[in-house]
């Protein structure tokens, strides 16, 4: 008869061939006093994946994450690693020093300026500071000439307004949008979808050069995340007179629906959720625009005759 020397200590027994079941280790590493710093994080990479237009299954994609995992990264109940926020960052086309809060002795509006000159890339800052020191000695140039560039969310109004001020300006209107499709070859989601949106911004960049380099005079249209990028937004400021065409977030989506155009929230049931959250990480960079029309519940004749008296005014200011 054979004894047993070491028995089973009592209790549930584990499935042969399966290894213990483990809660997963971000949720393990979670530390109360660790949870504040995760939510400002959660925040920050929320509101960059949204300033860029990104929806979250799609950043997930490119980072190989899950989008459940991204999710709780974005509310703060995930801890993630250095290399999952570089790949986030990267994804984005920020560095990883982006995605940390900022400093918390700094008051708002010098965070969001240190912000804005970390993102410019070398070449961008050096330019601004030589412009800077030669405003400060003979005074600005007259740069912005009678160039209009028009921002904001896609069904903000700006191809079919854009159109009709340039026809009462007498000047060429230009879409970057389709400008960019020209020179590429392909449609802008096409682009967006295959190269991703870092190559596109640079198209993006690009394209605005070109524009104003050879119009003195012109309607813009620009595409509603040229804010993503500090540096073909500090271009656009700098050349042309940027009006930020405002509309109620209902308004944006019905237009965008009229217009058979459903990109950002395509397959998406929280489309309107997003389209906000897009809109308020977005409004503090269209509010850095030289003028502003609300378009919510106005006629389109009525908008291009406002449009009009505030081109004039710049024109005359400048």
């Amino acid at each position: 008869m054979s004894v047993r020397l070491n028995p089973r200590p009592p209790g549930p027994r584990q499935p042969k061939g399966r290894p213990p079941r483990r809660l997963p280790s971000t949720v393990k590493q979670i530390r109360a006093e660790n949870t504040p710093l995760l939510k400002d994080i959660g925040l920050v990479v929320r509101n960059e994946r949204a300033r860029h237009g990104v929806t979250r299954k799609t950043l997930a994609q490119q980072c190989q994450l899950s989008e459940r995992y991204l999710a709780q990264v974005e509310l703060g109940d995930a801890n993630p690693s250095v290399l999952v926020l570089d790949s986030i960052a990267r994804a984005l086309g920020l560095s990883t020093v982006d995605l940390m809060p900022s400093p918390g002795r700094l008051d708002p509006g010098r965070r969001e300026l240190l912000s804005r000159l970390q993102r410019l890339p070398t070449a961008d800052l050096a330019a601004l500071v030589g412009s800077h020191d030669g405003a400060e000695r003979t005074g600005a140039p007259n740069r912005r000439a009678r160039r209009v560039a028009l921002l904001g969310l896609r069904g903000a109004g700006k191809s079919t307004l854009g159109a009709a001020l340039a026809k009462r300006l007498a000047s060429p209107f230009i879409e970057i949008d389709k400008t960019i499709e020209q020179e590429h070859g392909a449609p802008t989601a096409t682009l967006f979808e295959v190269y991703g949106h870092v190559a596109f911004r640079r198209y993006e960049r690009e394209c605005l050069v070109g524009v104003v380099d050879t119009h003195v005079s012109a309607v813009i249209a620009t595409a509603g995340g040229i804010v993503a990028d500090e540096g073909t937004f500090a271009q656009l400021l700098d050349r042309t007179h940027v009006i930020w065409l405002t509309a109620t977030p209902t308004d944006h989506m019905r237009r965008v629906m009229e217009q058979g155009d459903f990109r950002p929230m395509a397959h998406n049931r929280d489309a309107m959720n997003d389209l906000v959250a897009i809109l308020d990480a977005r409004a503090p960079f269209y509010g850095r625009a030289h003028a502003q029309l609300d378009t919510s519940g106005r006629t389109v004749e009525t908008c291009v005759h406002e449009l009009v008296r505030i081109a004039e005014s710049l024109f005359a200011r400048s």
